[in-house]
């Protein structure tokens, strides 16, 4: 483009008011600057957009077509100011975020409702899967932020962890239980574990590997909230968070069998693009959690 955007705000500004002295006091500028921009313009577009009189300025034919083209133009580039702005403020725009459903209850859901409050216009949406299945939604682009079991690594994201959690075996109240239990011991315990395709029940299949015992549940599911339920009236031993599990141990639904020595601890963490920067919305949500980090 052979002309400066600027001489077209200018002749805009002219047309509009119809007056180089006006359109010189709305754009801060002198009235000579007016003048020279629009003869600059003419010239480059080899011809004449005004006509002059002592009245003021009015648009030749030529003029009127490239007004309204012009017109067009601002607008939606002043609609665009306005939307960035308003995205800027968190007045609207969307949030998509990737995470499992006990995640999504037992961790995300006061951050969720935080945000709402704080960002009513801002449009909140979930995505559910396995941990794996969320961070290729985070690849795709169906998705910004993706809350996960941790380990969890790509070197297209940057994966980071936000909440320590603890995985412990639990029984029924009535259970007879011991005080302690060896690896080995809990093992021959009637298991009820998560399906094999959860990165949970692989994090601790694979510490029990390391100690050479390999773990055979009586019944496997796919929903953490069963695993307390089924202990709790007495169908097997599970593993489950600990602090997805605490109103149910301090109601003594269940109690928790201690392991000797304990299994590591793990995080949730969060995942995002690497190489992408992050929405104002995905900003500020996450600014939430790295408080309490």
């Amino acid at each position: 483009m052979k002309t400066k955007l600027d001489y077209y705000r200018i002749f805009y500004e002219t047309a509009r008011f119809a007056s180089f002295s006006t359109a010189a006091r709305h754009l801060y500028i002198s009235q000579s600057a007016i003048s020279q921009c629009i003869s600059q313009l003419e010239e480059d577009l080899d011809t004449q957009l005004f006509i002059r009189s002592r009245r003021g300025v009015a648009l030749t034919k030529e003029g009127k077509l490239l007004f309204q083209k012009v017109e067009s133009a601002i607008q939606a580039i002043e609609q665009g100011e306005t939307l960035l702005a308003r995205l800027h403020k968190l007045e609207s725009g969307s949030l998509i975020i990737a995470a499992g459903d006990t995640i999504t209850r037992e961790y995300l859901l006061p951050y969720l409702e935080q945000f709402h409050k704080t960002y009513p216009n801002i449009r909140i949406e979930m995505a559910n899967s396995y941990s794996h299945h969320m961070l290729e939604l985070v690849k795709e682009g169906k998705a910004e932020l993706a809350f996960v079991n941790l380990p969890a690594e790509d070197d297209e994201l940057c994966i980071e962890p936000c909440h320590k959690i603890h995985d412990v075996f639990v029984c029924g109240p009535d259970y007879n239980a011991k005080k302690k239990y060896t690896w080995e011991e809990i093992a021959n315990e009637p298991l009820i574990l998560l399906e094999k395709n959860s990165s949970s029940r692989n994090y601790i299949d694979k510490n029990f590997a390391k100690e050479r015992i390999t773990l055979n549940p009586q019944i496997e599911i796919a929903a953490h909230e069963l695993l307390i339920q089924f202990a709790s009236i007495h169908l097997g031993v599970s593993c489950v968070v600990k602090e997805f599990s605490k109103k149910e141990l301090e109601k003594g639904l269940i109690k928790e069998m201690k392991l000797s020595p304990p299994l590591p601890s793990r995080s949730i963490g969060y995942a995002y693009l690497r190489h992408n920067p992050l929405s104002f919305p995905a900003q500020a949500f996450l600014d939430l959690i790295k408080r309490d980090v």
